[in-house]
């Protein structure tokens, strides 16, 4: 299988198109042949050659601001089209996917006009601008919610979830690395990430919302590596662990409440194992799609929302103790996610572009 991938501009983007890369690898080993197509200028230009993927660089910009702006993202998109038609040329593809960001949507043009099979991935419960322009065009759609069946046409749209779902369903809990962050597996375990890079003004937050929960449970507060917090600050609360960073996969079938973001990469992860959350929605991402996927999970029964303008030390520390001391709730919530994961994603996704690049198509 020889496969191209599109995909840029955010983490939300390239790490559901780096597990179908790693899927493809594990399920064709040698014959996987992956090359990756991305933004010169963002951060996939250094993250996926650093995990031994060809990555082939264009330059594209958002359509957004002003009308001189407009027009030359428009011009840079038609130059990243041609560019895109010679690497595909050059090395055949025999499927394209793209995963979104704007310079996955010259890349699957390109493809489409080559009479290359094209597939493309929607993460989250809006589509996005990229996806837009290029809806019409691809043979396949993926998406992770059902309120995208509507939106896509539905006789090329599967719901099939997001790749990752499929590597947090198969991630092996590392006891030794949990006691090392300071927590015993006996224990009720509430996990707090508000993001790799944290916030300050959460971390303010923090201080005065922790320490007003039952020592019954223990804490892994990650404060992220841009806002680091002294642990001393919660040294009167043993119950209380403050790290920068954690490898939230070999920990996450452990943790009995999650409190995060609402970005899709998470909920795909947290719903492939049926972890119960509380959902404190970035308001400062596109369309404010972070709040229209935790809605979807709170419709269902799988989470509770906070949005960040509500967020307090004591709505926090309410939410915090009506889920975790009610324990029909947290059951009842556990399979409400559950029902909600899409952990076989990545497989389902590789099988149907099996069946685009063999010519069975729809």
């Amino acid at each position: 299988m020889k496969m191209m991938i599109a995909t840029g501009g955010t983490g939300g983007h390239i790490y559901p198109a780096l597990a179908l890369a790693e899927g493809a690898k594990q399920r064709y080993g040698k014959q996987a042949e992956i090359i990756f197509v991305g933004n010169d200028d963002r951060m996939e230009s250094t993250l996926i050659p650093e995990k031994g993927y060809l990555f082939l660089p264009l330059h594209t910009s958002g359509l957004v601001g002003n009308v001189v702006n407009k027009a030359k993202a428009v011009a840079l998109l038609l130059r990243a089209y041609r560019k895109a038609k010679r690497y595909i040329e050059t090395y055949q593809p025999q499927i394209v996917v793209g995963f979104g960001g704007y310079v996955s949507a010259p890349v699957i043009l390109a493809a489409h006009h080559l009479g290359v099979p094209t597939m493309i991935h929607e993460q989250n419960s809006i589509i996005g601008k990229a996806n837009q322009l290029v809806m019409k065009k691809a043979d396949a759609i993926v998406c992770c919610y059902e309120k995208c069946l509507s939106q896509f046409d539905s006789n090329k749209t599967r719901l099939l979830g997001n790749p990752r779902a499929t590597f947090a369903a198969q991630a092996a809990f590392d006891e030794a690395y949990f006691r090392s962050l300071g927590l015993d597996p006996q224990r009720k375990t509430i996990l707090i990430v508000m993001g790799s890079l944290g916030s300050s003004s959460i971390n303010e937050l923090m201080k005065d919302a922790l320490g007003k929960v039952k020592e019954d449970c223990q804490i892994l507060y990650v404060c992220g590596k841009n806002n680091p917090m002294d642990p001393a600050v919660f040294k009167n609360y043993p119950h209380i662990h403050v790290v920068d960073y954690v490898d939230q996969l070999a920990i996450l079938s452990h943790i009995d409440l999650i409190v995060c973001r609402a970005g899709a990469t998470t909920l795909a992860e947290i719903t492939a194992l049926g972890v119960p959350a509380i959902l404190v929605p970035s308001p400062y991402v596109a369309h404010n799609h972070q709040f229209y996927n935790a809605s979807v999970l709170v419709e269902q029964g799988a989470a509770v929302l906070i949005e960040e303008k509500n967020l307090s030390a004591d709505t926090l520390h309410d939410a915090i103790s009506c889920v975790l001391h009610d324990p029909i709730r947290m059951e009842h919530m556990k399979q409400c996610s559950r029902r909600l994961g899409k952990p076989n994603a990545c497989w389902d996704i590789l099988d149907w572009c099996e069946q685009l690049e063999g010519g069975m198509n729809l």
